[in-house]
């Protein structure tokens, strides 16, 4: 975009100056306000979800983004890089339970249903096939709005992302299997990888284990007539095959932590 507007972009890598530590559970708030030089501007009504705010925590000052990729609530706290292990510590010091990349990159935003860039999201779906796209469309005009008003058009789009879930996870030797990254999809009547109107093949784009719904859980975009609650399809892992069910076509949780109920 730069090239084609003329801008003169400069580009500044920092990561060796900033830090962020998330902080994400139903807790999140008081842990956060524990600590907190002014508890008060962390409360809901001064602090809404989806907004910034700068304040200090215990003197460190802090960016903190109300944002939560785990579908709880929680904030991003972004903070200068020589500060990072004394926030660490504070936090730490309230109770905090350290969890590592892949508990909020795949296992828990995953029992939320929320799709990760550059896996779940790529360039050859749209919004809508992502189950992303809002109600309404912005009055103002931004980079590729128009193909986006054409995809709103369409009666029905080619592909949708759907949500799956590994019933049974023992392999022929009994040991459980949890597989990660990307997997194959297979039609278990015709043992053929489903490939959608536009050519696009399904396949696995995240897949891991949930906890709170004991299952593991893929993401996978298939081709319109195989989006339907209870369709089965074939994953293949460590040269075995295993059976994934649809359990939700678009956005749809598996996992609610507001009144903790797995859906099936």
């Amino acid at each position: 975009m730069a090239e084609d507007n003329g801008w003169n972009v400069y580009i500044d890598d920092r990561s060796d100056h900033v830090a962020c530590l998330g902080v994400w559970g139903p807790n999140a708030r008081q842990t956060i306000q524990a600590i907190a030089d002014d508890p008060a501007a962390w409360e809901d009504e001064n602090f809404p979800f989806a907004a910034t705010r700068r304040l200090t925590l215990q003197g460190i000052p802090v960016e903190a983004f109300r944002i939560s990729y785990v579908g709880e609530q929680g904030w991003e706290l972004h903070v200068d890089f020589s500060y990072g292990l004394s926030l660490w510590d504070l936090v730490y010091a309230q109770g905090a339970t350290p969890v590592g990349v892949e508990t909020y990159a795949n296992t828990r935003r995953m029992e939320k249903s929320l799709r990760l860039q550059n896996a779940d999201l790529l360039t050859e779906y749209n919004l809508y096939e992502a189950g992303l796209a809002r109600p309404v469309v912005k009055q103002a005009d931004f980079h590729g709005k128009a193909p986006y008003l054409e995809q709103r058009e369409l009666e029905q789009q080619a592909a949708y992302l759907c949500t799956l879930v590994m019933d049974d996870n023992v392999d022929s030797n009994g040991l459980a299997r949890y597989p990660v990254g990307q997997c194959p999809l297979m039609d278990p009547q015709t043992g053929e990888v489903p490939v959608d109107s536009k050519g696009r093949r399904s396949y696995l784009s995240s897949i891991a284990y949930g906890p709170s719904i004991g299952k593991n859980i893929g993401l996978g975009y298939l081709p319109s007539e195989y989006c339907e609650e209870g369709r089965e399809l074939i994953t293949e892992y460590l040269g075995e095959q295993f059976t994934m069910k649809v359990a939700a076509v678009g956005y749809k949780p598996l996992y609610d932590p507001e009144n903790k109920l797995p859906r099936s």
